[in-house]
């Protein structure tokens, strides 16, 4: 993903590159930090579930939507983009 990145702005001059490398190496730790964020984000969320799993279950409240939810809701608190 990260050579498409830079592959497609060069191509399209929107960036002129001295170290096309260093480039591609630092977009592949940014891209990795994110999805590490996210991970991060979703086992936050599977333990706060799992906190409540008794009331999930008496409310009949579909797994998935709450996860959704408290995801959405933790990523806005963080100022994290998904």
């Amino acid at each position: 993903m990260a050579f498409v990145i830079v592959r497609n702005l060069i191509q399209e001059e929107k960036i002129i590159v001295e170290d096309k490398i260093k480039l591609h190496e630092e977009i592949v730790t940014l891209i990795t930090d994110e999805f590490q964020k996210e991970d991060k984000l979703d086992q936050e969320v599977r333990e706060i579930l799992s906190q409540h799993m008794e009331k999930i279950r008496q409310d009949n409240i579909e797994y998935q939507t709450m996860f959704r939810m408290i995801k959405t809701k933790l990523a806005k608190e963080r100022n994290l983009v998904l």
